[in-house]
């Protein structure tokens, strides 16, 4: 059966006003060349109401008995929720081993420690950070006052976060083990946070945009650390840079924030300290002149070093085949020939859509069988290999990837996720060359060019990103 065309949005003479206006209110600049996508959304919310146009569905937001609710169940279908457990291993690893030991030493005569998890989504951020706090301290957590907030300005996403039930692809990258200390199972592949790292969570609906408008409660204040992760790339420019210095403001004297691997910027360098620490940056307030403690400062029970993220985060709302259609307008002028792409495209699509499901031996089944009618497809090659890395055969997955890179020599994120698995697998050198590679490709290209198949990063994000990974692996940084 054939799938009608979706109208143009522009066709509805009242879309404009109305993107216009839900940039406003959410902040969300992603949608300002997204028409496409933003359209779908308010379709979805056209069909729930029986309104037949943007116009019209305006009227209703702007009525004052049933616009709010309606405002809420459309900023539901337009925020983005992706997320899992210990989501960027680098970031947590620098959570563990210096930032909460840092912040424990120094607030030991308080006892009193507040974090604060900005665009929370579902909840998996702020209940990571509960179970790190509580592996961290131990026999001593009663005797803290330890307090997390998850804030976001999805209501749905907060009432799932409340409940605190996840599926296999929130716990994707969590071994069985840690799975059945920090869980019990709630049946249906369910899996529910234990108790006591729920009762020290607590979630509330929050506009970062208050921040600036001076609406957001006087009680948020005083966090000892902010993570603010994948939320700014929704914003204008203008407006992440007000609303980080507006976090930086509910930060307490050296506290610390950690915000995306794409999102550090050198104005943020201005109002904070920013730190290189192994595999990410972090930015503190204030002088920053306290040592930062050795590793084994604070003895931790918990090992995270295989909690490591599987696919790169494809955006679940984007159109499946988008980003491969990016790739189609390059051709590596010394790889082989390829066949026609799009096929390449759609068998991508249902890949993802089984990774997402959380079925990666499907998925790499899927894989295999796209590869035997499209031998010659790099993008193929570059999936198979992040699927086998995900179901942790990595002799395997490199050769995905070096397959891939056969096939087309210029593919930013095939050197990425090589050399990220080179370093992890010890070997810096070949690591580095491989990363090295990647920023190389990535040099020639316009900054805010977007990465083919790289969850949305731009040229210059991903320059950014690989220049932490040499720095962190540098012997003499190693040392330092």
């Amino acid at each position: 059966m054939a799938v009608q065309p979706v109208p143009a949005p522009l066709l509805d003479a009242g879309f404009p006003h109305l993107k216009s206006r839900v940039i406003e209110r959410t902040g969300h600049f992603y949608y300002q060349d997204k028409d496409d996508l933003l359209w779908e959304r308010v379709r979805k919310r056209l069909r729930a109401t029986g309104l037949s146009d943007s116009s019209a569905y305006l009227n209703l937001l702007d009525d004052p008995i049933s616009g709010p609710a309606e405002w809420g169940k459309l900023e539901t279908e337009i925020t983005i929720g992706e997320t899992f457990f210990f989501r960027y291993a680098e970031q947590f690893t620098a959570l563990r081993e210096t930032i909460l030991p840092e912040i424990i030493e120094r607030k030991a005569a308080t006892r009193r420690l507040r974090i604060w998890s900005a665009g929370c989504s579902t909840g998996a951020e702020p209940y990571s950070l509960a179970v790190l706090v509580n592996e961290l301290l131990g026999e001593s957590l009663g005797a803290w006052r330890v307090s997390i907030l998850g804030t976001d300005i999805n209501d749905s996403f907060l009432k799932a976060a409340r409940q605190a039930r996840f599926g296999k692809w929130a716990l994707r990258s969590m071994p069985d083990e840690q799975r059945e200390r920090y869980f019990v199972s709630a049946g249906k592949e369910q899996w529910e946070v234990r108790p006591e790292f729920r009762s020290v969570v607590r979630f509330e609906r929050h506009n970062l945009l208050s921040l600036l408008e001076g609406t957001s409660p006087l009680e948020m204040t005083d966090f000892d650390l902010i993570l603010c992760r994948n939320v700014l790339i929704y914003f204008h420019p203008d407006t992440v840079t007000r609303i980080v210095g507006a976090l930086h403001d509910r930060l307490a004297d050296e506290g610390w924030m950690l915000l995306g691997h794409a999102e550090p910027n050198p104005t943020f360098s201005s109002m904070m300290q920013a730190l290189n620490l192994p595999g990410t940056a972090a930015y503190r307030r204030g002088s920053g002149e306290a040592p930062l403690p050795a590793p084994a400062a604070v003895q931790t029970k918990v090992s995270l070093q295989n909690w490591t993220p599987l696919l790169p985060g494809p955006k679940p709302d984007e159109p499946a085949g988008r980003q491969a259609s990016l790739r189609r307008a390059k051709v590596s002028p010394k790889a082989p020939a390829s066949p026609a792409p799009r096929d390449a495209s759609d068998s991508v699509g249902e890949i993802r859509m089984r990774a997402n499901a959380g079925d990666f031996t499907a998925a790499a089944d899927l894989c295999q069988r796209a590869l035997v009618q499209q031998p010659l497809s790099s993008v193929l090659h570059f999936y198979h290999g992040l699927i086998l890395r995900g179901l942790d055969r990595p002799e395997e997955a490199e050769k995905s990837f070096l397959k891939s890179l056969y096939l087309d020599k210029n593919f930013v994120m095939a050197h990425y996720h090589l050399g990220l698995l080179l370093l992890a697998d010890g070997r810096l050198d070949s690591g580095r060359r491989s990363l090295t590679n990647a920023i190389q490709v990535a040099a020639a290209m316009l900054d805010d060019s977007l990465i083919e198949e790289g969850d949305g990063l731009t040229a210059k994000e991903l320059r950014d990103l690989v220049r932490i990974h040499l720095e962190a692996t540098t012997p003499s940084k190693r040392k330092a």
